[in-house]
């Protein structure tokens, strides 16, 4: 079962699909089986407001995706004090409410403030809970995120990188503990 990173924006050329390749490749080096759902991808059907009565074909394999989904690592950029609606409309066509769970779900907030998208992270967390998704509770925040990645995406403060790595470490350790829902304990 893979471990599934979401680059939470629908934005083109996105710092968020730049910190979840980053997440990705971490989890990959440590021996783990990592997907990345890049929501830029998201078939257009989606906005259909029929999809929310038959979910287009084209989704199918996101659903089954996260349906395996060993755990799922949230990159969080914050839009207007939240989250990005793209973010949104994926976790409202996933099939509700078995999707998330007993899923393992750690975020990565990242902001052009200070906070580096605390009150994102946070209003998504909310979410996830009412989803039954087993929150971990580090949370890594990247604010100035336009300052603080080099071009090919690394954090340049090594404390900050030091954090997230450990954030991802120890979210692995805390899915494996954790039967998936669903799953034999």
């Amino acid at each position: 079962m893979p471990f599934v990173v979401i680059s939470g924006t629908n934005r083109r050329e996105s710092v968020s699909a730049r910190v979840a390749k980053r997440c990705s490749a971490h989890l990959t080096s440590r021996g783990h089986e990592v997907e990345l759902i890049d929501l830029i991808e998201l078939p257009a059907a989606l906005l259909s407001p029929d999809a929310y009565l038959t979910k287009p074909a084209e989704f199918a394999p996101y659903q089954a995706l996260m349906d395996r989904a060993r755990g799922v690592v949230t990159i969080v950029p914050e839009y207007n004090g939240s989250y990005p609606g793209a973010l949104k409309l994926f976790l409202d066509m996933l099939e509700f409410p078995r999707t998330l769970a007993g899923v393992p779900a750690t975020f990565v907030g990242l902001a052009a403030g200070r906070w580096g998208g605390l009150r994102a992270v946070e209003h998504l967390e909310q979410v996830f809970s009412y989803r039954e998704a087993h929150l971990f509770s580090r949370r890594t925040f990247i604010p100035a995120v336009y300052e603080a990645l080099d071009p090919e995406g690394a954090l340049k403060d090594p404390t900050l990188a030091a954090r997230l790595e450990s954030q991802l470490d120890g979210f692995a350790e805390f899915a494996g503990r954790l039967p998936r829902a669903g799953q034999p304990g």
